[in-house]
């Protein structure tokens, strides 16, 4: 039986069509705006991983599932095996996240981690689609204290992350899922260029 709260007036080929169009509409925009910020993040990446480096990413939510998505990527494989490169979520141990929620307070969430994994030349790439979690500045003042690199995700704004983060890749778009959808294919074309500038994808 039909749910009484279905819209009979809700046009579903509209929904879809509007969606689509937004979403490509997003992706151009990235497109155009994107490439210095996208090959700074790249070169930066790859001189860190060629060091002796690694990546630690973090994020809220679904940029949470985002960090722990590409650092499996890099940890693991993304088109072809190739030798593993060193990459962190600190977005997935459960003990030390609710210890540090419940201990010092959800701020210091991923910032307590940098403190005790972050290592001069490291990176951290945080992702907010606002530029303004608090937890995510704080981790990026932690991690410029202790001589980190940091890169942003984030929105059209950039948030506060203007001033905190070395290299800031601000999707052009006020929408939640356009950015987030856009920060993930961003992800994965750096997965995809660092296994090419790292000279792994043979």
């Amino acid at each position: 039986m039909m749910s009484s709260s279905y819209s009979a007036s809700f046009n579903l080929r509209q929904f879809y069509e509007n969606e689509w169009n937004e979403h490509l509409h997003a992706a151009q925009n990235t497109h155009q705006a994107m490439f210095t910020a996208f090959t700074e993040c790249v070169e930066t990446a790859a001189f860190a991983l060629q060091h002796g480096k690694k990546l630690l990413f973090f994020g809220n939510g679904g940029s949470a599932a985002d960090s722990q998505h590409l650092a499996a990527e890099l940890t693991v494989r993304f088109k072809k095996n190739r030798k593993a490169l060193p990459a962190l979520s600190l977005a997935t141990d459960t003990s030390v996240l609710t210890a540090i929620g419940n201990d010092f307070g959800f701020t210091d969430l991923f910032s307590r981690q940098i403190a005790a994994l972050g290592q001069e030349g490291d990176v951290a790439i945080g992702i907010s689609t606002s530029g303004t979690s608090p937890n995510i500045l704080q981790a990026f003042a932690e991690a410029r204290n202790r001589k980190l690199l940091t890169i942003g995700f984030t929105g059209e704004s950039g948030g506060n992350f203007h001033g905190n983060v070395d290299i800031i890749l601000a999707v052009p778009s006020k929408t939640v899922a356009r950015i987030q959808e856009m920060h993930i294919t961003l992800g994965q074309m750096l997965i995809g260029a660092l296994e090419y500038r790292l000279g792994l994808h043979e």
